[in-house]
């Protein structure tokens, strides 16, 4: 059971926003990838931020991936599903497949690595690179170089998550090891809206390395 590729095209800056109203600036500032993660909604409110934001990525033919709610983005069609280490045990891999999603999954020691792997993922995400930012995490940091050496024994692509800046996602972006760098606050302003001059920004900082 092999998952969908996200095509050739590497992932790139892959924002994960709150709200789906949030998605439209990101990808009119060129963002071709990005997450939903909602975690104050249930019901109906759910369901209908879960549309809009598919119904946006669809009209800017962006990779959206929804995070946790597999049976919403089964229903509505999303691109794809993200899932932790707990939900991919919790959820029906098998429906999600059938229903043609991607599947990415976080992992965060090489043995969380060695179980994603068993699901023949689209992409891999691993961190916290850096102390992160948005949450305090009950694992160690990645750091650049076991992100490199992790990455070399996995043939999928690669997003690098966990306390990325604008000071430090050249070092990651260097690094080779990640098709997506994956930003949470760092795509935010002060007022926690997206900021299109701060999304830019990063683009450039992952193009520039090349």
């Amino acid at each position: 059971m092999k998952f969908p590729k996200c095509n050739e095209t590497p992932l790139g800056l892959y924002p994960i926003v709150d709200r789906a109203y949030k998605l439209q600036p990101l990808y009119e500032a060129g963002v071709t990838t990005a997450q939903l993660r909602v975690k104050d909604m249930e019901g109906e409110q759910l369901e209908a931020e879960v549309v809009e934001a598919i119904k946006l990525s669809k009209t800017y033919n962006v990779r959206f991936f929804l995070n946790d709610y597999w049976r919403l983005a089964i229903k509505h069609g999303a691109y794809g599903v993200h899932l932790g280490q707990e939900d991919i045990q919790e959820s029906d891999i098998e429906a999600i497949h059938k229903a043609g999603l991607r599947l990415g999954i976080s992992s965060h020691t090489p043995k969380e690595i060695e179980i994603a792997l068993g699901f023949d993922p689209s992409y891999l995400a691993i961190g916290p690179i850096f102390e992160p930012i948005s949450k305090k995490m009950a694992y160690e940091n990645v750091g650049i170089e076991n992100l490199k050496a992790w990455s070399s024994y996995v043939a999928y692509p690669i997003v690098a998550i966990g306390g990325i800046t604008q000071e430090n996602i050249s070092q990651v972006a260097a690094s080779r090891a990640a098709s997506g760098i994956a930003m949470i606050s760092a795509v935010l302003d002060g007022n926690g809206e997206v900021s299109a001059e701060r999304t830019k920004a990063l683009i450039d900082a992952i193009e520039e390395v090349g």
